[in-house]
Parts: C-alpha cells; structure tokens; sequence
C-alpha cells in the first residue's frame, strides 16, 4: 500500500506498465494512494426500466452481492492507504457493518458520514493505519439545499520521508472526501461552487487554527460536473489539479475534455466527474475570495447571454433606470434579483453579494463603472494554472523562505473499468454507476534554497 506493495497489485501494475522510473524513484517511501468511488446507494439504484419504484435495496441478496462484489474490488484490487467512498448507505446497519468489519480486519480506520436531513447516504473514508496516522477529522455539514457534507482528515505518514541524512520528516497532508450537488439544472451553479467555496474556506481556516507548515492538499469525490463546468475551473483557479488528467498528460482544452468519462447518469449520459484533487502549497495563489467572486461573476455573465445580451447591453442591465454611467450597489442587487440569484432558497447571500461588489468596485468609490463592469464581470483574464502547475509550484517552493516542505508529484492514475479511460462505458460493469478512480503520490522534497545560499 506504500510505493512497493501498492505496485504489487494488478490495477496499481497495469499503470506501472507505461512509466519510466528511475531508481530513486522506485525505492521511494512515503506514497500516497487514493481510491474515489461513488458506490450507487442501494436506495437509489433502480431495477426497473419502467420506473415503477422497484430499488435494490428492497433486495437483500441485490444489495449484498454487489457490496460484497465492491469490497472485494475494494481490498484485492485497488488496495489503497486512503479509499473515499461516496452514496454509502449509512442508514442500513447491516451493510454499515459488513463495511466495518471487512475494512476493519484489513487494517483500517473508518469514518462514516451521513448527509442532513436524514437522506440515508453519506460518506465511508477508510485509511490504513499502518501507513497514516489521523492526527485530526472534521465533519463539514454544508446546510444548504442539497443536504450535502464533506469529511476533513489531517494525516501523517506513519514511515516518514527522509528528507536529509541528519534526520527524517514527517509527511503531513489534509484529505478532503464529498459528494457535491447534481445540476439537475443550470440554476444549481451557485449552490455547487458555494459548497466547493466552504471546502476551501474551511481547509484555509484549519490551517490558520492549526498553525500548519506548507501542507498539500488532496480532495476526493463525485463533483457531478465536467472539465468544461463551473467547478471545475474555480478548483484550477486555486492551483489544484486534476490528479487523473496530470498523470495522462491531458491540459484544459476541450480537445482534452472528453478523453475519459466516470459516470453513466440516471439520464444516460456518460461523462467524467470524479476527480482527486491535488494542491501542493504555493506562494502565488490569488485569494479563495477573488476566486469565488470571478466564478460567480461567470455565472452572471453566461445568465445575461442567455437572454441575448451583448456587452453594452448588459452594462445597461446593471445599472437599471439610471441616466448616469455607473452601476450602484442597489442597481445590482436588482440586476441580482431579475436573474433568480437573489430571492431562492439558494440564491446569494447578503454578504455573498457584499463580497462580489467589493471585487467589482476596483477603486473603492462605490459605484461600477463601465471600465470595472468590463474588467471584472464581462471579460475577467482568468488565471487558472496550466496543465505546467504542480511542476511550477514546485519550483516556487524551492525558491520561497520555508525551510521544509514536502508536496506531491503523481506518480500514476488509473479508473476502472478501463474502457472509460477510452470514453466507453461497458454495458457488463455492475458495481456502480460510477468508475473509480484510483491515484498514487509519491512524495517530492521543496528546500528552500535560502538555506543553502547566504551570502
């Protein structure tokens, strides 16, 4: 499950087959590997294609081979340090204890999650313990209108990464595991980056508390949204990248965007949703604030197109009745409202809005004028990181003032079944509705080379 077992198994070998490793690299300790799986709660999958109510988990026997069938996939296959389960069926006690038991006798540590609201899923995050210990877990409730929640770990390695040949240090890293919202329609945008936002949020504010070193960041899950969605391109805005499409050489293009797929919906539609995120620490990043207000600003942007607004027509549509040329903070709390982002049970919040005025109001005289409508909601210069980053930052880190610090490289990055790596969904695959997704990390030093060059 470290570098060496890990690779011992088929699924981890078979991506091995197309690397070239040197011999450091293959002697490394310190690996990271992380299985996502959104295992298709019993309580929503259909029997029926007649749609008369029949679920599998009026079946026992259903319900149970498959589970059986998805931990066997589970412990013989994948084997990973870190498996994020998501739709895990939270409110059946025998299958809460099959997991329990199976995944425990394997060496595990489990923490489960239900959703708000009684739902009957949630979340399993399962970590071996003789690889990582927990130093910390937080539960995140989102309270919104999906009833969505995401789990916080705080880990370390349990062999450390050798740094230097004076000593040895410790790799500490934070997981994420969630499920976000499915866009049953394009008005569930804001709901979806909100809950992205609390992560984010959150995870910088448990640094803050924690007082923590530079520490990578890796989030796992169903974010029920595309390379090309909204999502998306916030979590690439923040310096994460998509550990799968780094690993396959795949940039942000749409050339690229339809290369793989991990999810045959309840429509029929196969696309690719399921990402484990990776953020090493960088110096560089813009603030998580300035990020969710160019995601919003998009959001309005496409809303006014919708309804075949060019540019100066929507700058009219800001400002409403005014004869002058700027937008006031009340002509865009109208202009808010007119498009359903104020007024829903999820539209913006009041300090949401306060927030997205102060990015739009760039010289602080509060109003908008066409200039900052145009710079700033029209045509933003987005800053997302190239498909370069995890080797930029890198470089960053070696150059910053920290003294220690340890990222992540990805090593590899395999789905299964393989079909979907081709864009195919085969019609023989019954665990899920979903691929998995599974990733292994090997640990990279970042020195500082203020250490190494007084002068």
């Amino acid at each position: 499950m470290g570098c060496e077992s890990t690779a011992k198994h088929r699924s981890l070998a078979s991506m091995a087959e197309t690397e070239t490793e040197t011999e450091a690299e293959q002697e490394e300790g310190g690996c990271i590997s992380c299985t996502t799986f959104n295992i298709l709660a019993p309580i929503y999958k259909r029997l029926d294609q007649q749609n008369q109510g029949l679920r599998e988990s009026d079946f026992r026997a259903f319900w149970r081979g498959r589970n059986q069938g998805i931990l066997d996939w589970l412990l013989h296959e994948s084997s990973s340090v870190v498996i994020c389960l998501q739709e895990f069926w939270v409110g059946n006690d025998e299958l809460v204890h099959m997991y329990q038991e199976r995944l425990g006798y394997a060496g595990y540590t489990i923490f489960k999650l239900a959703r708000t609201n009684n739902r009957g899923d949630g979340l399993l995050t399962a970590i071996h313990k003789d690889y990582l210990r927990v130093l910390d877990y937080r539960e995140l409730p989102f309270n919104d209108f999906g009833d969505r929640v995401a789990q916080l770990f705080h880990v370390e390695s349990v062999v450390p990464f050798s740094q230097n040949h004076q000593g040895n240090v410790g790799q500490e890293t934070l997981i994420v595991n969630t499920h976000l919202l499915f866009p049953h329609d394009s008005s569930l945008s804001l709901v979806r980056l909100r809950q992205v936002y609390k992560i984010l949020q959150y995870v910088e504010s448990y640094q803050r508390e924690k007082k923590l070193k530079p520490t990578p960041v890796i989030l796992c899950g169903d974010w029920n949204g595309s390379k090309r969605g909204r999502v998306y391109k916030f979590l690439r805005s923040q310096g994460f990248v998509s550990s799968y499409d780094t690993a396959h050489k795949y940039t942000d293009s749409d050339a690229d965007a339809h290369k793989w797929v991990s999810h045959r919906n309840h429509r029929g539609n196969i696309c690719g949703v399921d990402f484990i995120w990776l953020c090493n620490p960088s110096k560089s990043l813009k603030p998580l604030r300035t990020s969710w207000a160019e995601a919003v600003f998009g959001i309005i942007k496409s809303l006014l197109r919708k309804t075949s607004l060019a540019e100066d027509d929507a700058f009219a549509f800001l400002k409403g009745d005014n004869h002058v040329d700027f937008i006031t903070f009340s002509n865009f709390c109208e202009a808010l409202h007119r498009v359903n982002l104020i007024g829903l049970p999820y539209g913006l919040s009041f300090q949401e809005i306060k927030d997205l005025w102060a990015e739009a109001d760039i010289n602080g005289d509060d109003v908008v004028d066409n200039e900052e409508f145009k710079q700033k909601i029209w045509n933003p210069t987005w800053s997302g990181q190239t498909e370069e980053y995890l080797e930029t930052s890198i470089e960053e880190l070696k150059q910053s003032t920290t003294k220690e610090a340890i990222g992540f490289k990805v090593k590899n990055a395999a789905l299964f079944p393989r079909e979907v790596e081709k864009g195919i969904w085969p019609e023989n695959y019954s665990l899920s509705d979903h691929a998995s997704l599974t990733v292994v990390f090997s640990p990279a030093s970042l020195r500082s080379s203020q250490s190494n060059n007084h002068t």
